[in-house]
């Protein structure tokens, strides 16, 4: 396979659909955000997530304030990367399977309807959007992976992953479910510039 446009010369088509590793995102609410600062260097944070509702275009949703170091360096570069690990509770030995995809983030006001709407989906979210609210104005994260999305380990056995026999995947999310985002990115900017 020829490596082109940021795919692997190791991954392939995963043997499940976008569906499967959707779920799995549900399933967890915390990851870990990466974002390049203005200088170029890369800045790295574990962060609390939701996914969109279903019925929406695909998106991670995240609530920071307007200072903080990621919120800067989207506002100045929206290149992003997300990883979701998935460790193994009970095989404590065994490598974290984990989800990746690059993609764009945009900052989002603070009465965005669809990431309140996200943030009230769980405990978990409702206790980290009241948390920031208590620090501050806050504001949200959306995050538009590009099409392919990268697992690692996910679907497999902990016997395929011990043997090494656990392949670099990826799937392609459907065209209802991508997001218009470049469309978007121009008419947002200005509105919290």
């Amino acid at each position: 396979m020829k490596e082109s446009k940021g795919l692997s010369a190791a991954a392939v088509m995963a043997p499940f659909p976008f569906a499967y590793v959707e779920r799995q995102l549900r399933r967890k609410n915390t990851g870990i955000l990466s974002t390049v600062a203005p200088e170029g260097r890369a800045h790295s944070v574990g962060v609390v997530y939701g996914v969109s509702p279903p019925e929406l275009p695909f998106s991670l949703y995240l609530i920071t304030r307007p200072t903080l170091k990621k919120a800067r360096n989207i506002r100045s570069n929206p290149n992003v990367s997300f990883v979701v690990p998935f460790p193994h509770h009970f095989f404590r030995f065994v490598p974290a399977s984990c989800v990746q995809f690059q993609g764009r983030a945009q900052l989002l006001p603070s009465d965005d309807s669809v990431a309140n709407k996200v943030f009230q989906s769980s405990l978990v979210l409702r206790q980290s959007l009241k948390h920031t609210k208590n620090l501050g104005e806050p504001v949200f994260i959306r995050i538009v992976s590009d099409e392919r999305i990268f697992t690692w380990g996910i679907g497999a056995s902990v016997w395929q992953i011990i043997r090494h026999a656990a392949k670099n995947c990826y799937v392609i999310i459907p065209q209802n479910r991508r997001n218009t985002m470049d469309k978007e990115m121009g008419v947002l900017e200005e509105h919290l510039n």
